[in-house]
């Protein structure tokens, strides 16, 4: 269970790396749309409320959960468009949203380890794009809702904070 008040939804802008340069992708579950839609807002609004111009941060919509490793592996290895410029490079680092809510068979089991797994091995792969797990792995939808901007945060910001800080590892290597 996630402790109260122990999260990264409040972070210290000023510890933060500096973003303005960053290029983020974030996939996108589209199961559990009420969900995931709220992560990718709070991701978006910490990543821009860090200096990331908009046009610097990627979107990609992907059926499922399980699909998200697939979404992230593209943009691991894609290049997209500098503004105001004809070249093109990388990501700094990919976020994988989605949300998996417990059911009555074994599915959701199959699920969260298949998407877990698949986001570690992108981390190991030859890409020095870091992907973000921010997957939620609920029991219940009221759990989801507390973790997607209720009572214990939202874990698509936590994401984003991460997004940066991996980033910033990233560029120093």
């Amino acid at each position: 269970m996630a402790t109260l008040g122990k999260d990264l939804s409040h972070y210290d802008k000023e510890s933060m790396p500096d973003a303005t340069d960053m290029r983020i992708g974030i996939v996108v579950s589209e199961w559990n749309d009420d969900i995931t839609e709220n992560l990718f807002k709070g991701a978006q609004e910490t990543l821009l409320d860090c200096g990331i111009d908009p046009e610097r941060i990627f979107r990609m919509d992907v059926p499922g959960s399980f699909e998200l490793i697939y979404g992230c592996k593209n943009m691991q290895y894609a290049t997209y468009p500098i503004k105001d410029s004809k070249l093109r490079k990388p990501l700094d680092a990919v976020i994988a949203i989605g949300s998996v809510i417990r059911g009555e068979t074994a599915h959701f089991d199959f699920v969260c380890n298949g998407v877990t797994s698949g986001i570690k091995d992108l981390n190991l792969n030859k890409s020095r794009v870091p992907v973000i797990f921010c997957v939620l792995t609920d029991n219940t939808h009221e759990q989801s809702v507390a973790r997607s901007g209720g009572i214990h945060g939202n874990k698509g910001s936590e994401a984003a904070v991460a997004a940066i800080k991996m980033a910033a590892i990233k560029q120093g290597l």
